[in-house]
């Protein structure tokens, strides 16, 4: 079979050239789909995952059509983000470096004047952000009334981020006879709707069988109570053979305190969310960029656009809200064919959602332990003896005369070799003769119990203070119970409600457990403090039991 190149399109030779230098071996499969029809002028609609090639799918066209020293406006490439902006003005002039048309980028969070400076001078690209554009319509400072081409990059990324109507607006300020590219890796009905009114007759170019398409990246999930979230991460981070980590937060808030608590364990980690002036932004993905930072823990907007092939593992912190966010999400890694990893930390309550994610995407999302001790010991002895076969290609002259000294010194060369990888164990930080447990931490372990006839569902009470005046029933506590922590029903004991407070009887193990894993558990849309009943020595004496919730609270800060 023929393998296809960029020499079968009618492209210019130089753009040819450049992506051959670029080391594009050959078309990716949008490529083959989108460059014919719209080197021929036609609209159209692309379908494909995020790292697919679009990029040079629609600039590689647009370079080729807009030639000559045009003054005007030619092309608008509009997409969701200033990184993305950034990333496509970046891919062009790469595309066409030394003979190419002037490219321009426009977003917001930035000065005008440069961008007004620019738009003066004439410049026949424009690469920008749905709202910078529409200012400058509004200003007057950018004339589209000679446009040939509008691409509409990430379209349902700027549905979802609250841009479409800014992106009608501009569609409605351009020349009929334009064409129009418009590319999404989802088709929600809004976006339908768009091209239905402004593509006329458009091709069609869907290269994969599904628009979210994550099939090529390994996807796991894990289940963790809430409040071992961060020790979790600590574990999947420290456990993982990875290069740089890319974690998901929903909100600016989570993402800032789980940037700062990562970076108080010594994590090399930095923070990206839309708190951040352009000026701190740009720097923190500069230093992604540079692999200076091990993680970055990010909000959705803020990590959009983000395109960088040494992002080995997306870990979502927290799930995000639905299937197509969990898409953008994890295509930040699995780049252009690279192994990507994406791992999702899930608490009790989500593990229903987690299922419902695999089957909308008709994928497989592996259940995974948390790493235990031995997993992490073993993953940093690797490491060590990766270091130790790394330096036999490094000059070892260097090393010989203190070798010989040793020597000289009547040690054994055997011995010799084990104290130094013992100092670098140390040096290192890897903790080399302990002994470490096999099984994951206790709070990471499923609760167990096999409700025997043997078992004691009444061993111990949990103690909840709510009761009757808070409405509520004993269905209440068991679907509590069961939904927070995964205690089937079954091994629920005696359950009493009084006015103001409730019991619920378990057998000891699962009652630990819980408390271990969980300070609240919610009842009736409330989360209410959880712990373990005083003794039975009378119904009065019933309450918490503060040596108990003392003892917990310790450990939780340890």
């Amino acid at each position: 079979m023929t393998i296809p190149t960029f020499d079968r399109f009618a492209l210019d030779p130089r753009l040819v050239e450049a992506v051959t230098a670029l080391g594009f071996a050959e078309p990716t499969p949008i490529q083959l789909a989108a460059i014919p029809p719209l080197l021929e002028g036609r609209d159209l609609i692309g379908s494909a995952r995020t790292g697919s090639g679009k990029t040079a799918a629609f600039g590689l066209p647009l370079l080729h059509r807009v030639a000559g020293p045009e003054r005007h406006v030619k092309a608008l490439v509009l997409v969701p983000t200033r990184e993305l902006a950034l990333q496509v003005t970046a891919a062009l002039r790469s595309f066409g470096e030394g003979f190419g048309p002037r490219v321009v980028t426009v977003y917001g969070g930035a000065s005008y004047t440069p961008q007004l400076r620019a738009l003066s001078d004439g410049v026949p690209v424009v690469v920008g952000t749905p709202g910078r554009v529409l200012d400058l319509l509004g200003r007057g400072a950018l004339d589209l009334s000679m446009l040939e081409q509008v691409v509409l990059d990430e379209a349902d990324e700027m549905l979802r981020m609250g841009f479409i109507d800014d992106v009608e607006a501009i569609l409605e300020a351009t020349p009929r006879a334009r064409q129009v590219a418009l590319l999404s890796a989802t088709m929600p009905d809004r976006i339908r709707s768009i091209a239905k009114k402004h593509l006329h007759d458009p091709v069609i170019a869907r290269v994969e069988e599904e628009a979210l398409t994550v099939h090529h990246i390994e996807q796991r999930w894990m289940r963790v109570p809430t409040y071992h979230k961060i020790d979790a991460l600590i574990r999947v981070l420290d456990g993982e053979p990875r290069a740089t980590a890319l974690v998901f937060a929903r909100t600016r808030a989570g993402c800032a305190e789980a940037a700062d608590e990562l970076a108080r364990r010594g994590v090399p980690v930095d923070a990206l969310h839309g708190d951040l002036n352009q000026a701190a932004r740009e720097r923190v993905l500069a230093r992604l960029r540079s692999q200076q930072l091990d993680v970055v823990v990010a909000t959705d907007v803020a990590a959009r656009g983000i395109d960088i092939d040494h992002i080995t593992h997306v870990i979502n912190f927290d799930l995000p809200d639905d299937t197509e966010g969990y898409v953008h999400r994890i295509g930040r890694t699995g780049r252009a064919g690279r192994k990507g990893v994406a791992i999702t930390l899930v608490t009790p309550k989500q593990k229903r959602r987690i299922h419902e994610l695999a089957r909308e995407l008709g994928v497989e999302i592996t259940p995974m332990e948390v790493p235990s001790d031995a997993d992490l010991l073993r993953r940093q002895v690797q490491e060590l003896h990766s270091q130790v076969a790394s330096a036999f290609d490094a000059d070892l002259g260097p090393a010989r005369p203190l070798m010989d000294a040793l020597l000289t010194d009547g040690n054994d060369p055997f011995e010799i070799a084990l104290a130094a990888l013992v100092a670098l164990a140390e040096a290192n930080g890897v903790p080399m003769g302990s002994d470490p447990t096999a099984e994951p931490p206790s709070w990471a372990r499923p609760v167990q119990g096999q409700g025997g006839p043997t078992e004691d569902l009444n061993e111990v009470e949990l103690f909840f203070p709510v009761g009757r005046t808070n409405g509520v029933r004993p269905a209440d506590l068991v679907g509590a119970i069961a939904g927070d922590t995964d205690i089937p029903g079954r091994l629920i004991g005696r359950i009493t409600i009084l006015d103001r407070k409730s019991f619920v009887g378990l057998p000891r193990a699962l009652a630990e457990q819980v408390l271990e894993g969980f300070r609240t558990i919610n009842v009736r849309g409330v989360d209410v403090a959880v712990d373990l009943a005083r003794p039975r020595t009378g119904r009065s004496a019933r309450g918490p039991r503060k040596p108990w919730q003392n003892k917990r609270k310790g450990s939780r800060r340890s």
